[in-house]
C-alpha cells in the first residue's frame, strides 16, 4: 500500500508540471515496479497483448465512422431533422444541439467526434442568431459529451472488456441514462434561453417539414438501427457492427450523398488514425497500470479499507462520485475505467451492486470529465470552433455541469433505471 500511496504522489507531481496524461501513467507504472522488483518489460508484455484485442478494434473503427459521417453530410442532415422537430422552442438551436449530439452519438461513439461534427454546424448559426458565443460553445462540449454514455460507446465497450461483462448489455444499460442526461440539458438550456431571450426558430411546427427532414435523413437515422439492431438480434458482434458502421458510412457519403469523394478519404484516414493512435497509448500504459493493481493486491487493501469505514454501497457510490469528480480534472477518460474498475467493482459486486449501475456511475463520471479544465478534451474542441478562451468556456460550461452531475447522484440511488434494459433482453 506504501508503494501504490508514493505511486500516486508521483502521478499527481508529473500531471502538476504538465506531463502527458499518457507519459505519466507510463512512468508511474515504471516507478512502481522498480519498487515492487519487477522487471520494466512488465509494461510492453502487457500493454501489448492486451491490445491485442478483437474487440479493441471498435475503438479505430467507430471514431473513422464518425470523421465520416462529418465529411459526407450525414451529421448535417441529423442537425436539420432535428431543427424541424424542435427548433422553434424558446433557446431552440440549443435544444437543437442538444437532440442532434443525442442522434450523432447513437453513431459515433466518441465524444470529440461528436462535438466537432455537430459544433462545426451549431455554434456559427446560434451565433447569428445572437447565443452568446461562449454559451454556445459550452453546450456543445456538454451534448457532444453524449457520445461516451448513448450507445455504441468506446468508453463501455472498455468498461466492459476489463469488467468482463456483456457489451451488448453494456449498451442496453446505457440508454435511459443518456435520455435522462440529454433531458436535463435540454432542460437547462431552456431556462437560459428564457432568462436571456433567446427565441427559437420563426417557422411554426410543421408535419410536412418534420417528414421531409426525416427523409432526407432516413440513410443517417438507420445507421443506429443497424449497429444495435445486429448486435441485439446476434447477427454480429459490437466490433463487426463497427466495421460495418465505416463500410455503410461510407457507402452513404460517396454514392448517395455524393458529398465526399476519394479525394477526402486519406485526409479522413489520417484524422481518425491520430485520434485513435492518442487513445490506444493511454490505453496501453493505464491497462499495465491496472495490472499491476491487480497483482500487487491493491483493490482488495482498498476494500478492506473502505468496508472498515462504511459497507453501505450507496456511500460508497456516493464517495466515488465525489473521487471521479476531481480525479477526472487530471485523467483521461480511458485511464480511469482502467484504474477505477479493478479497484471498486470487486467491492461492490460484494456488496449486490450490479457490475452495470457501477458502469454507467463510472462512464458518467468520465462524461463530466470531458468538460473540465485542464484535461476536458470537448472543451478544447469547442474553443477551437467558438475561438473563447479556456476561462471563459469553464465558467459557460457550470450549469450543464451541475445538470449533468444532478443526474448522475440520481442514477446513484436508482439503480433499476440502469438494469431495467438489462434485465428486459436477457
Amino acid at each position: 500500500m506504501d508503494v501504490f500511496l508514493m505511486t500516486m504522489f508521483v502521478f499527481v507531481v508529473l500531471l502538476a508540471v504538465g506531463m502527458p496524461i499518457a507519459i505519466s501513467i507510463g512512468m508511474c507504472t515504471a516507478f512502481a515496479l522498480m519498487l515492487a522488483d519487477i522487471p520494466i518489460s512488465f509494461i510492453a508484455q502487457i500493454a501489448f497483448t492486451s491490445l491485442d484485442s478483437f474487440t479493441y478494434l471498435a475503438i479505430p473503427m467507430f471514431i473513422m465512422a464518425g470523421f465520416v459521417m462529418e465529411k459526407g453530410g450525414l451529421s448535417k442532415r441529423i442537425v436539420n431533422f432535428a431543427a424541424s422537430l424542435v427548433g422553434r422552442t424558446a433557446g431552440g438551436l440549443g435544444i437543437v444541439t442538444v437532440v442532434a449530439c443525442m442522434f450523432f452519438a447513437a453513431i459515433s461513439g466518441s465524444s470529440p467526434a461528436t462535438v466537432a461534427a455537430i459544433g462545426s454546424m451549431m455554434v456559427p448559426s446560434m451565433i447569428e442568431k445572437g447565443y452568446n458565443r461562449h454559451f454556445a460553445g459550452a453546450l456543445t462540449a456538454s451534448a457532444g459529451s453524449l457520445g461516451i454514455l448513448i450507445p455504441p460507446s468506446i468508453p463501455m465497450i472498455i468498461y466492459a472488456v476489463t469488467a468482463e461483462i456483456s457489451i451488448g448489455d453494456m449498451f442496453l444499460a446505457g440508454f435511459i441514462p443518456g435520455g435522462m442526461i440529454g433531458f436535463g440539458l435540454i432542460l437547462a438550456v431552456y431556462i437560459i434561453a428564457k432568462r436571456r431571450g433567446y427565441k427559437g426558430q420563426d417557422e411554426d411546427f410543421s408535419l410536412s417539414k418534420v417528414k421531409e427532414t426525416f427523409l432526407e435523413a432516413k440513410w443517417a437515422l438507420l445507421t443506429p438501427v443497424i449497429i444495435l439492431g445486429g448486435i441485439y438480434s446476434g447477427i454480429f458482434t459490437a466490433t463487426e457492427a463497427a466495421c460495418i458502421t465505416v463500410i455503410y458510412t461510407l457507402i452513404v457519403s460517396f454514392f448517395i450523398h455524393k458529398e465526399m469523394t476519394f479525394k477526402d478519404l486519406i485526409p479522413t484516414v489520417s484524422r481518425a488514425a491520430l485520434t485513435t493512435g492518442c487513445v490506444i497509448i493511454i490505453l496501453g500504459f493505464a491497462t499495465a497500470f491496472a495490472r499491476y493493481l491487480t497483482i500487487s493486491m491493491i483493490p482488495q487493501m482498498i476494500g478492506e479499507a473502505i468496508l472498515q469505514f462504511t459497507d453501505s454501497p450507496t456511500l460508497i457510490l456516493l464517495i466515488f462520485v465525489a473521487l471521479i469528480m476531481f480525479t477526472g480534472l487530471f485523467i483521461e477518460t480511458a485511464a480511469q475505467i482502467l484504474i477505477y474498475t479493478p479497484l471498486f467493482l470487486p467491492i461492490l459486486v460484494e456488496l449486490g451492486v450490479s457490475p452495470f449501475h457501477f458502469g454507467i456511475i463510472l462512464i458518467v463520471g468520465t462524461e463530466l470529465a470531458l468538460i473540465t479544465p485542464p484535461v476536458g478534451v470537448n472543451l478544447f474542441v469547442a474553443k477551437g470552433i467558438t475561438g473563447s478562451s479556456m476561462v471563459q468556456l469553464t465558467r459557460a460550461v457550470i450549469p450543464f455541469l451541475i445538470s449533468m452531475l444532478l443526474v448522475q447522484i440520481a442514477l446513484v440511488f436508482m439503480p433499476g433505471v440502469i438494469t431495467f434494459l438489462p434485465d428486459l433482453f436477457k
